[in-house]
């Protein structure tokens, strides 16, 4: 399911759980269909794999429907779908014994050829950079790509990543940091000196303010 986001009110998302926790079917695939493209971007990114992706978000669509009964609505429900999604990409990937071919950084990078023969220097670098900025992410341990992914590519904040992780903030910016520094490290060593301009997601934080 890669159906488009939908935007929900707070009024219209408490509905739609509430007749979800019901029961209703309906509205627990309106909420589905409204979390389902984040969700599925996430997870893509930790799997590296679509199709992988696409089996790991209906496991995470049926146990968020076998458990919306226990879901407590004092909580975020978009931190909670994460959270189901990344345990499930925990799951998959460790019984997995191949690794991804591949990460999916920038979906916007599909629209460069694969070739560089014929590219211009400046698409050329572009795509030097994006590879390089992949292979780094793809090495990275898992809970680290976790952190990576749900903080600077996602977008969460600190607190819903570290939730969405199922680990404290303390340790999660501890990966996080980590995982900026190991990413940053192999662009270094592995770029070509014209392209080591570090994407955003790779810098370390100016300060432990800027982590929040």
């Amino acid at each position: 399911m890669t159906a488009a986001s939908l935007a929900l009110s707070d009024e219209a998302r408490d509905r739609l759980l509430a007749g979800a926790q019901a029961g209703d079917t309906a509205a627990f695939e309106a909420l589905a269909r409204a979390h389902g493209d984040r969700l599925f971007a996430m997870i893509l990114h930790l799997a590296g794999d679509r199709a992988d992706a696409e089996d790991i978000l209906q496991e995470t669509l049926l146990r968020a429907w076998r458990a919306i009964g226990r879901f407590e609505r004092r909580a975020d429900v978009a931190t909670w779908l994460h959270r189901i999604a990344v345990n499930e990409t925990n799951r998959m990937l460790g019984q997995r014994t191949r690794r991804a071919d591949d990460v999916c950084v920038d979906d916007r990078a599909d629209a460069f050829p694969a070739s560089r023969r014929d590219e211009p220097g400046p698409r050329a670098e572009h795509r030097e950079l994006h590879d390089a900025l992949q292979h780094a992410i793809r090495e990275l341990p898992l809970a680290y790509r976790t952190a990576l992914v749900l903080r600077d590519v996602e977008g969460l904040s600190t607190r819903e990543a570290a939730a969405a992780a199922g680990v404290g903030e303390r340790a999660f910016k501890s990966r996080l940091h980590e995982a900026r520094l190991r990413v940053r490290a192999a662009l270094d060593a592995g770029a070509p000196a014209e392209a080591r301009r570090v994407p955003e997601c790779a810098q370390p934080p100016r300060s432990s303010a800027s982590a929040a």
